[in-house]
């Protein structure tokens, strides 16, 4: 699979960065500072280290058919508890490469929403660097038919949400049906994402229906977080092509200042990173190298 895909508005806010992160780079240097620039971040970053970190991916809206909306309370309720991005980003569209993107750091060439052949990439990752690591990843799946099934499509089931199959260094074990979502959220990997089906990540149904949904589901696991070191990160893949593919993303748990919001501007490369570093990782996929971590929003 290859081909490139055009990055949205956020490019510009990482040409930005990435300009003044070099020259401070540099001038550290020279002053002896650095003892190089080939670094990475690590807990001096100031991200907190969650004991479990769980992500859920919602779909195809934008931020402010979201956020402040009536049709969202259980979603608002999380901004208020917790923390909200209110400048973040998707990469492109359509959906597909935006979780290639998170994920990976790259959209790996993935263009449009077709099923990939599992395992066509052995690019860095996520999950593989968590595993060699030493630390524990998994997906939860809502409608999988099997735990590492990689069928395209099964009612409203859709691989398209699923970037780990792309990656023959994950294991398609780790690949979960949501079924298989632990009651005793202690066991949880350290990082996992939820995926909804089609109907409940908001692509199919309602916004009402997704917020209902993420209540139902996750609500007790957001509660339990917020005494248990722990963090519930919800995002979207990209917003409805209307408003220049600015998303709603929000933090909630014991990790996160409540009623916080961060005055940066992100992206999913940059939530990936600070996934990252929230794990003590050594190593950054893709463009999560040159990405920023989240900040403003962490309990002291």
């Amino acid at each position: 699979m290859s081909g490139s895909t055009a990055r949205s508005t956020p490019s510009r806010y990482r040409r930005g960065r990435t300009a003044v992160a070099s020259a401070l780079a540099f001038t550290a240097a020279a002053a002896g500072l650095w003892s190089g620039l080939g670094g990475s971040s690590s807990a001096s970053s100031g991200v907190q280290a969650p004991d479990h970190v769980v992500v859920v991916v919602m779909e195809n809206h934008a931020y402010g058919q979201v956020i402040g909306s009536s049709s969202a309370p259980y979603i608002n309720s999380l901004r208020t508890g917790g923390a909200n991005l209110s400048r973040s980003y998707a990469e492109t569209h359509p959906s597909q490469p935006n979780y290639y993107a998170l994920f990976s750091g790259s959209t790996q060439g993935v263009t449009d929403d077709g099923c990939v052949t599992p395992g066509f990439s052995s690019a860095a990752n996520l999950a593989s660097e968590l595993i060699a690591a030493g630390r524990t990843w998994a997906s939860y799946n809502e409608s999988l038919p099997g735990q590492g099934s990689t069928t395209c499509s099964s009612g409203s089931y859709a691989q398209k949400h699923n970037p780990w199959f792309g990656f023959r260094n994950v294991p398609t074990s780790s690949a979960r049906t949501f079924a298989q979502f632990p009651a005793d959220y202690s066991t949880l990997p350290d990082v996992s994402f939820v995926i909804p089906n089609l109907c409940s990540d908001m692509h199919d149904c309602s916004v009402s229906t997704g917020d209902t949904w993420l209540k139902n589901n996750l609500g007790a696991y957001a509660t339990w977080a917020r005494t248990h070191n722990s963090l519930l990160v919800v995002t979207f893949d990209e917003d409805n092509r209307l408003s220049g593919n600015r998303i709603p993303t929000v933090l909630y748990g014991q990790p996160v200042t409540a009623g916080s919001s961060s005055a940066g501007t992100y992206d999913h490369y940059d939530l990936l990173r600070t996934l990252e570093d929230s794990q003590g990782l050594t190593a950054h996929a893709g463009n999560a190298a040159s990405a920023s971590d989240i900040t403003g929003i962490w309990a002291p």
